[in-house]
């Protein structure tokens, strides 16, 4: 069976790759994938995609995914680094859901207080944020700690959809 993940985008300037790339993976591993944002509608992303998006965070409850991830993008800090998205993923940490975030996101995690002592990675211009949020900033493409995963940007979003995928195994 299938589990069910919740892919949080802006709603204006996610990251197309960070998005496309990560759902292909997890829908070929079987899973379904949610999206959310802020807002209902049609996202678009920075260059050429747009997305149907299925709930407002308002909508989400933690306990209903088996993943919690997070999109970059020029957009994602603007949209959501928020009290309510941080509030979906902290129920979500502490109920030992996978946790995902790319490029720039891995700030909102930072804020949201779920970095403290985890190894993480980030789009470098985030890697003082996710620093005096107690991360341990890497610099590689991607990081596995436990149930948290983290990539640096569009380059690794493949690896990074298969290592989420791997995770809810």
């Amino acid at each position: 069976m299938g589990k069910k993940i919740a892919m949080f985008i802006a709603f204006q300037g996610f990251r197309d790759e960070e998005y496309v790339e990560p759902k292909k993976a997890l829908e070929a591993a079987g899973h379904k994938v949610v999206t959310v944002s802020t807002a209902k509608g049609e996202a678009r992303g920075k260059f050429r995609v747009t997305a149907q998006v299925d709930k407002t965070v308002e909508e989400i409850d933690a306990a209903d995914y088996d993943a919690l991830t997070l999109v970059g993008g020029p957009g994602a800090l603007e949209h959501l680094d928020t009290p309510a998205v941080h509030a979906v993923f902290r129920k979500g940490a502490e109920l030992g859901k996978v946790i995902g975030a790319i490029c720039i996101s891995p700030v909102a995690l930072a804020h949201a207080g779920l970095l403290k002592g985890r190894t993480v990675t980030c789009w470098p211009d985030g890697a003082a944020e996710v620093e005096r949020g107690g991360g341990k900033y890497t610099g590689a493409e991607l990081e596995t700690d436990g149930r948290l995963i983290t990539a640096s940007g569009p380059l690794p979003a493949r690896k990074y959809g298969q290592a989420l995928a791997e995770a809810l195994k």
